[in-house]
């Protein structure tokens, strides 16, 4: 964990991201780049270019006061923070700017009203998701440490979810923690049974990483829903930390374009890891 990116807004619940990015940051001697990014819906396309810009520079400057005022923080000293800041609202960037830095993570904050669609304004966290080819660790509430010792990792056990669940594997890797891997079975069409499930991990594992030594933590529940299933395992097990791999279209990989990302993160007050297939 050398670079994380936390994009800021100046609300409470991005400055939930950036402390807990702090934390890690304090743990892992690692950079924080702090990404604000103007909207600029002010300046008229009727209005001059002489005025747009001059409109520009305004807003761009005064950003930049109260970006330099915001990250004037207690827990912010000896941490090595990097203010980025870019002109227009377009999500795909946050994401640029990860692959520049070779960031490792990205942490936002969720306000948990409507789901992870009220980020900051919109669907926003959606947004970074579906850009994002690292994973984005979403926080919900303040954090006051970052001692994750059981980390629940739902998957479908795919084939096309084997790189991402590599990816995720490594990403986690540095926290030390139990990972407990879940399936949840669903009383439907879809259903499975015991040998099963067993043999879908199974090839899955050995696909994915060559041998089957982590079926000893694959964890199997049925539940009405797999955010129910997600929900009740982790407070089965007591999880510090859920982590979800999605590619936006259905069951558990759609976890960020329906009703399973808005119970699953309003319902729990655990952060969640994401990354796409």
């Amino acid at each position: 964990m050398n670079k994380i990116i936390v994009p800021i807004d100046f609300s409470k619940h991005s400055e939930y991201a950036l402390k807990t990015a702090a934390l890690l940051a304090h743990k892992h001697n690692a950079t924080v780049y702090a990404l604000h990014m103007l909207d600029i819906q002010e300046v008229s396309l009727t209005e001059s270019e002489i005025n747009q810009q001059e409109k520009a520079m305004f807003f761009l400057k005064l950003a930049e006061q109260k970006f330099k005022d915001f990250l004037v923080k207690d827990y912010l000293e000896g941490i090595k923070i990097v203010p980025v800041i870019k002109h227009f609202k377009v999500f795909s960037e946050v994401n640029a700017i990860a692959e520049e830095v070779n960031a490792d993570l990205i942490i936002m904050g969720s306000h948990g009203v409507s789901g992870l669609k009220e980020f900051f304004v919109g669907s926003n966290t959606e947004k970074v998701v579906r850009y994002s080819s690292l994973p984005v660790l979403v926080i919900k509430n303040e954090m006051v440490n970052v001692d994750f010792e059981d980390i629940v990792l739902a998957t479908d056990f795919s084939d096309e979810s084997i790189p991402a669940f590599k990816k995720m594997i490594n990403s986690l890797d540095f926290l030390n923690a139990q990972k407990h891997i879940l399936y949840v079975n669903l009383p439907n069409e879809d259903f499975k049974t015991t040998s099963e499930m067993e043999t879908m991990a199974n090839n899955f594992l050995m696909k994915a990483e060559g041998d089957s030594h982590r079926l000893i933590n694959v964890n199997y529940v049925c539940d009405r829903s797999i955010e129910k299933g997600i929900l009740n395992f982790s407070n089965a097990v007591g999880a510090d930390l859920i982590s979800v791999i999605t590619h936006g279209r259905k069951g558990l990989s759609h976890i960020f374009a329906g009703s399973i990302a808005e119970d699953l993160t309003n319902h729990s007050t655990l952060p969640i890891m994401t990354l796409k297939m």
